[in-house]
């Protein structure tokens, strides 16, 4: 059987360096994801995905497995109970690409894939409702400065 991928396609209001930082950087995530990203976002490297409590407690854990700034990223991803147990871990690309003919631009299209999904598991019920819900904070955030 193979394993589902879920893929979210989103048009925002802002350049791919905007939307760059919006996926990455404290200040974005912690308003319409109440996490944090920490990674230094090398290929290679560990990343996680941080609540916003004093701990900074990983609810997501995986590596860097392309960094193409700003156009491409590609991370694995994994609870961090699931991280050494290749069944679970899935794997989520962030694509940007400038959309050059849209009035009052920039304008970027924002393609998130996670494949690699467990079937049947939490984590593939989970981004069905979650990643929609989080791009349109991340746009909303983007395009009008507040969620």
């Amino acid at each position: 059987m193979s394993k589902p991928d879920f893929v979210y396609v989103n048009y925002i209001r802002a350049s791919r360096e905007e939307v760059w930082k919006g996926l990455l950087e404290p200040e974005f995530t912690r308003q319409y994801w109440m996490h944090e990203q920490i990674s230094d976002w090398k290929v290679g490297s560990s990343w996680e995905h941080v609540r916003l409590d004093e701990a900074k407690t990983p609810d997501i854990v995986g590596k860097v497995l392309e960094s193409d700034h700003p156009n491409r990223l590609v991370l694995t991803w994994a609870q961090p109970k699931d991280a050494d147990n290749p069944e679970k871990v899935s794997k989520v690309a962030f694509d940007l690409r400038p959309v050059e003919e849209w009035p009052n631009g920039p304008w970027t299209q924002l393609t998130l894939t996670h494949s690699d999904l467990e079937p049947g598991s939490e984590m593939e019920q989970s981004v069905s409702y979650g990643w929609p819900a989080l791009m349109s904070g991340l746009k909303t955030l983007l395009e009008t400065g507040k969620i």
